[in-house]
């Protein structure tokens, strides 16, 4: 026997020829299976109870990679901690509170509340946000990680649930994504041809074309929960007679009063074990009942074994080797989930980080085209200049104003979006109102996956890529199905035997009557009936004074077991489809690899020429701008010049936030974001972080940001009504802007 129940091939195997042939070889698979217990070739062995570990993908291949057919993961990693105080895979026993198994269970409702951690980042109205800070809020509040952290639980009733024989409601890989996330108006979409940021999921629940229909197919387990049943019935019973003659009262008069008990358990070795006690007491005014009251009791003790369908540990401990290898699924699951909210996370910090440098660029090209057109005022008023220029002066200043309220307008929802992610409430006014300041800037260091090689960057990711984990595990539990639908081709043969007595008793009764002699039975002496307590009638039963027992077979052969060959063949064909994915997998890994490693290396590229042209620009800018005032160059000059200095600053910014938008995604491909972080999972699962992320490549802003705060962009419009020519006014306090200590 191996581990899932599977008996000699040779012999357990459906045959094929003759129907005589069929029967000899069904009666040589019974021996051969009866005796598996006690070969040494063939021994039964336990099921699996190794629950601490989770399995990593075996190395990255170069070239064709060849695909076992019986992938045997390599158990490396531990099981996360779960969530609270109860632990869902052990039932509640009988200590202290007999009651407990049949009370309902209580779960502590969620909490909506924001972690204190937020409140200590608010500082004069506004939160100041570094990146580190803004992941670690996002593990203790955000919502898809809160709701992704139930499935660990859930998936650990299906384990309890197994241990008692039960099928499995399986579990939920696929990932949250409730939280909304943009990179903003000023970053452009990261990656190469076919590139994607967004991990792959729901490996366990038959996404991507999938079909898992026959997961758990094959013969049902025993319930391995022993049931105790009792029945207990008084009755009365009076029935008119006409015979007056055996029933003076013109009735029949009998009481019974039975008292039943069963107790039913089943094995995982395909055994059922039945016990059954009952007991009746009966009175009756009947002239033929020579007892009144009389006892009768029964016992009688049954067991059931599967000899062919249902036989062995293998087949009836299945589901519960398949519900540890779905908690494995959970616990790649929500790892999963970490690396794509933390890689979503950082997307809207630079979007944000975007669009508060987008917004100062905006600022500066307003005062700019102020300046210009203030300049040439004065030029028109002493006559030195036509007055299209000032018109066209004019029009360049509004032109930069529009974009500015539309850079704000940008802003305002890049806060809102990182409130959302990193909050679960915004019923404060002081959270909702305050604005949010990101203090931290990419950093242009190169990182060591720039110049790695293609293949240990995929062995990187083949070896912790939570699709892959749940692939492999999915495939596990295909193997596990195919054990059990190869089982059910099987017919059912049982082998049982019983043992039981009976024992009576009772008192002579009162309306006992001699049919002989006609007169009742005397209560004394000759003819009389000898009194049995109910004692004795109990003790009867065991001393083989009437025992009912014997041995028997139940054998049922379905004609053609279409129903049978059907599933087992879906089964296999699901497994070779599960096969494919995997493999498929593996292809699409390399592929994002290589694609997320050029889009590292264009991004740096990217950022170094927007770096050289915006500088050119500023120097072009400057020198027409004094070739204006020399009377060499005309007002659209400068305004054109000011046009291509902006579009190379948004290009630099959006360049930077591309470049460290993906640079996470590469992280998130390999699945390194946690160890590079240091991040522990311990404490992600329990939603209080104690230690906070290192996370390499980025710098603290050299300055505080311009803050743009709520209802500005109304403010501003009002004012640009009364004053059209002025510097938009800032909400007081003025502070100096931030720079980008790479520019």
């Amino acid at each position: 026997m191996d581990l899932f129940g599977e008996r000699p091939q040779a012999l357990c195997e459906k045959p094929t020829g003759s129907s005589s042939l069929f029967m000899r070889l069904r009666a040589a698979a019974v021996v051969s299976c009866v005796l598996a217990s006690t070969m040494p070739g063939y021994a039964l062995q336990p099921l699996q109870q190794n629950t601490q570990q989770v399995p990593s993908a075996p190395a990255a291949q170069t070239g064709a990679r060849g695909l076992p057919p019986e992938p045997t993961p390599n158990y490396t990693q531990p099981l996360f901690m779960r969530p609270g105080t109860i632990d869902f895979t052990k039932p509640r026993g009988y200590w202290m509170n007999p009651l407990a198994p049949y009370l309902p269970m209580t779960v502590p409702r969620g909490n909506f509340m924001n972690a204190p951690r937020l409140k200590d980042l608010l500082r004069d109205g506004k939160i100041y946000l570094s990146l580190s800070d803004a992941i670690v809020l996002a593990l203790e509040n955000n919502y898809d990680i809160a709701i992704q952290r139930y499935n660990l639980n859930i998936a650990d009733t299906d384990l309890l649930r197994a241990k008692a024989g039960g099928t499995l409601f399986g579990v939920n890989s696929g990932l949250v994504t409730g939280t909304l996330g943009d990179s903003g108006q000023t970053v452009t979409g990261g990656g190469g041809p076919g590139g994607t940021s967004v991990a792959s999921g729901g490996a366990g629940s038959g996404a991507g074309g999938l079909a898992l229909t026959t997961n758990g197919g094959g013969p049902a387990p025993e319930n391995m929960d022993p049931v105790f049943s009792g029945s207990i019935e008084l009755q009365r019973q009076k029935s008119p007679e006409l015979n007056t003659i055996f029933y003076p009262s013109g009735s029949l008069t009998q009481n019974t009063n039975t008292y039943n008990f069963a107790y039913n358990q089943g094995f995982i070795t395909g055994t059922a074990l039945q016990v059954s006690f009952d007991n009746n007491y009966t009175t009756s005014n009947s002239f033929f009942s020579p007892y009144s009251p009389a006892y009768q009791t029964t016992f009688n003790a049954q067991i059931t074994q599967h000899l062919l369908q249902g036989f062995g540990w293998g087949i009836n401990g299945r589901f519960i080797v398949q519900a540890k290898n779905d908690r494995r699924i959970a616990d790649s699951a929500f790892r999963q989930q970490l690396l794509y909210t933390i890689n979503q996370v950082e997307n809207i910090y630079w979007g944000l980080v975007s669009a508060y440098e987008d917004l100062q660029a905006k600022e500066r090209a307003v005062q700019q085209s102020t300046q210009l057109l203030k300049d040439d005022e004065k030029q028109l008023q002493v006559g030195t200049l036509a007055p299209l220029d000032v018109v066209s002066a004019r029009s360049g200043l509004e032109t930069d104003r529009q974009a500015l309220i539309s850079s704000e307008s940008n802003l305002e929802y890049q806060q809102l979006l990182m409130k959302q992610a990193i909050t679960r409430s915004l019923d404060d006014p002081a959270i909702a109102n305050a604005p949010v300041i990101p203090t931290d800037r990419v950093s242009l260091a190169e990182t060591p996956e720039e110049h790695e090689t293609v293949d240990e960057l995929v062995r990187q990711a083949d070896a912790n890529s939570p699709s892959i984990e749940q692939a492999l595990l999915t495939l596990k539990n295909d193997r596990i199905t195919l054990k059990g639908e190869k089982n059910g081709l099987l017919p059912t043969l049982d082998a049982y035997a019983f043992y039981g007595a009976t024992g009576l008793g009772g008192i002579q009764s009162p309306y006992c009557v001699n049919f002989e002699t006609g007169v009742p039975c005397p209560t004394t002496g000759s003819g009389s009936y000898p009194p049995v307590t109910y004692g004795t009638a109990v003790s009867n039963l065991f001393n083989s004074s009437g025992p009912n027992k014997g041995v028997g077979f139940n054998l049922s052969i379905p004609i053609r077991n279409r129903v049978a060959q059907a599933a087992q063949a879906r089964s296999m064909l699901e497994y070779r489809q599960a096969q494919m994915r995997l493999q498929q997998l593996y292809v699409q890994t390399r592929m994002q690899v290589i694609n997320a490693q050029y889009a590292l290396t264009n991004d740096r590229a990217a950022v170094q020429s927007a770096r050289v042209t915006r500088n050119y620009d500023q120097q072009s800018l400057q020198a027409e701008v004094t070739k204006l005032h020399l009377g060499a160059s005309t007002t659209q000059n400068v305004l054109q010049q000011q046009r291509t200095l902006a579009t190379a600053e948004s290009e630099l910014i959006s360049a930077t936030a591309k470049y460290a938008i993906d640079r996470a995604a590469l992280q998130e491909i390999l699945a390194s974001t946690l160890d590079r972080y240091n991040i522990s999972i311990v404490d992600a699962v329990s939603g209080k972080v104690n230690t906070m992320p290192a996370i390499p490549g980025i710098v603290p802003a050299k300055r505080e940001p311009v803050v743009t705060v709520p209802n500005q962009q109304q403010n501003l419009r009002q004012q640009e009504e009364h004053n059209p020519v002025q510097v938009p006014p800032q909400t007081p306090p003025q502070v100096p802007p931030m720079t980008n200590p790479q520019q």
